[in-house]
């Protein structure tokens, strides 16, 4: 190995061959390891867990059901507040059905909504939508992050647990990983201060996977966290996972400025996403898929990361339409 420190080569050595890195170890490895040592060692350990060397996919598309949002996240490009009847919007089961249509006309499988914490909803709207779609098609439903989920339980005035054992009797098939952020109540009081604790979170995520929900997670970095931020981040999502084993996948999310206050920050490099996914590789030792997600990274940025620990493509099916 080359560009790394002796420290580095060891850690990096002992990661490839099986064994568990410590947070202290992640964070050496930011600092004294060349980005090819990086991610040999990340493509070692995806090929022992998946020797086959393909590259998974779904085809699914992205519905937005709503825009309305109670949040105002200051990073989000997305929102509009309620009452704002000109680019706010709640999808109509005419339009929601039409679009899942097409996704399956093109050879779709599955299905992700998220949306806005609209104020009003209730529980029974949800379970209802997700009840019209399974009765009316075959497809996966993935669908309402943990956030959200928090806001149906606040709104609905009922416990967690039974908002999702009602949402799964519904027809919930998986949870997304989205509203992790960045896993460090300081830097979300900073970013999205109304979106709820890490702690809520990994509440809603422990529910789920003990009541046989599986999950993704995810971690929106470039936000002006640190590096010891994205470790303790990537550090819970491996003790969760150790306990539960509800997780399947991880999704690096790249901050991006277009359209939003945080403009001004810019955007991390391509060398940087690229350590975020060999990191994260070589650190959930226990998660069994790394995710590109390639509307956010880059198409250029996704195709190298499947270099760099990264075995699935995601975000087959874009969705910019009401």
């Amino acid at each position: 190995m080359s560009g790394s420190t002796p420290r580095a080569r060891a850690i990096l050595e002992r990661a490839a061959e099986g064994g568990r890195i410590s947070a202290p170890d992640a964070r050496l490895l930011f600092d004294e390891t060349g980005l090819i040592d990086l991610g040999l060692a990340a493509d070692a350990i995806r090929d022992r867990l998946h020797p086959e060397r393909a590259v998974t996919y779904i085809v699914d598309r992205n519905v937005n059901y709503t825009n309305l949002c109670v949040t105002g996240c200051s990073f989000c490009a997305f929102h509009r507040l309620p009452g704002d009847t000109e680019e706010g919007y709640l999808l109509s089961r005419e339009v929601l059905y039409r679009k899942i249509e097409e996704t399956l006309e093109m050879g779709g499988t599955g299905i992700l909504l998220q949306g806005g914490h609209h104020p009003t909803l209730p529980l029974e709207w949800y379970e209802d939508l997700l009840a019209s779609c399974k009765d009316r098609y075959p497809i996966h439903v993935h669908a309402f992050s943990p956030p959200e989920i928090r806001h149906i339980v606040r709104v609905s005035h009922r416990p967690l647990e039974e908002v999702l054992a009602r949402l799964k009797k519904a027809g919930l098939d998986s949870i997304p990983g989205g509203g992790a952020e960045i896993l460090a109540d300081g830097v979300r009081q900073r970013i999205s201060p109304l979106k709820g604790s890490a702690d809520e979170w990994m509440g809603v995520m422990d529910c789920a996977h003990r009541l046989g929900i599986p999950t993704n997670a995810t971690m929106l970095y470039g936000l002006k966290e640190t590096w010891e931020h994205r470790i303790d981040h990537l550090n819970r999502l491996r003790e969760l996972q150790d306990a539960t084993g509800g997780f399947n996948a991880f999704i690096p999310l790249k901050f991006k400025k277009e359209n939003n206050s945080m403009s001004g920050l810019g955007e991390v490099s391509i060398t940087e996403d690229l350590r975020n996914f060999a990191v994260a590789r070589i650190y959930l030792d226990n998660i069994p898929h790394i995710k590109a997600y390639w509307p956010m990274t880059g198409k250029q940025a996704a195709q190298l990361s499947l270099s760099f620990g990264a075995d699935d493509l995601d975000g087959t099916i874009d969705d910019t339409t009401r």
